[in-house]
């Protein structure tokens, strides 16, 4: 056999070279969400710096006769892995699919319809403490809370405060995010308001555009069964004017309200 040509052997030892050091030097991970990355890998993140740990909260609950149930969960992990992108030092914990959506005993708010499901507002603030708690034995020194839904806010604000109070002197802080809901809600009002749009409460415009925009197949929006809402069909507001473009800039909105609150909150220390 023919001996390699001495460029292919000096370009192979510095390709090795190369990538001995970028691994080193603590390269970014694949991907920033943890149930994408090999342990190794999210300790030598947090290791280079990924220092932030993202739990986002969803919810399954209905969502009109022309929206999966899993509206909130798919629209949470699209939204967190931006909003970890741009921060830059962040990973993203697995969303949390299940929020408080009414009673399951009375069948009220979201448990009149079928294939809902609700939690105790101790269970959801449970599973975001032990989750935070985890997130604080794997070295994460900022841990953010966050919900897409609104049933579980004021649990968040509340585990976030409590937790942070704890930790605080151990060099870990928790941070609740509201922004990313509620100045998010007020700012895609103004926007449609603007333009004489009807905004809606639940299943409307709003959260239908942001749901198109993430699903360019049409896999978890029924285009055609599309309806103003009623009593009967779980809609609050009216989706026909929804459309991916309208999406795309809710989204924005919403990760720009979090990243910003997010800076300021670790910034300060509050």
């Amino acid at each position: 056999m023919r001996n390699r040509p001495l460029r292919v052997v000096l370009s192979t030892v510095l390709f090795t070279a190369c990538l001995s050091f970028a691994m080193e030097a603590g390269a970014a991970p694949p991907s920033v969400f943890i149930e994408d990355l090999t342990w190794p890998e999210v300790r030598d993140a947090i290791g280079g710096g990924a220092t932030t740990a993202i739990y986002y909260a969803g919810s399954t609950e209905q969502n009109g006769p022309h929206m999966a149930l899993g509206k909130h969960n798919f629209v949470a992990r699209h939204v967190a892995g931006r909003i970890a992108s741009a921060l830059g030092n962040a990973l993203v914990y697995p969303v949390m699919p299940f929020a408080p959506a009414g009673n399951a005993a009375d069948k009220s708010g979201h448990m009149r319809f079928a294939g809902s499901v609700t939690v105790t507002d101790e269970t959801f603030a449970a599973v975001a403490r032990d989750v935070a708690a985890s997130a604080r034995a794997a070295g994460f020194t900022d841990i953010v809370l966050m919900g897409d839904h609104g049933g579980g806010q004021k649990a968040l604000e509340v585990l976030a405060s409590v937790l942070d109070a704890q930790w605080r002197s151990t060099g870990t802080r928790v941070h609740y995010i509201p922004d990313v809901y509620f100045a998010t809600e007020q700012r895609v009002a103004a926007f449609l308001q603007a333009r004489g749009l009807p905004v809606g409460a639940h299943a409307g415009l709003p959260d239908t555009s942001e749901l198109m925009a993430i699903d360019p197949a049409g896999q978890w929006v029924r285009r055609d069964r599309m309806q103003a809402g009623n009593a009967a069909n779980g809609v609050d507001g009216d989706p026909r004017q929804s459309s991916a473009e309208f999406g795309r800039a809710f989204i924005d909105i919403k990760v720009e309200a979090a990243v910003a609150q997010i800076r300021q909150r670790i910034r300060s220390g509050g």
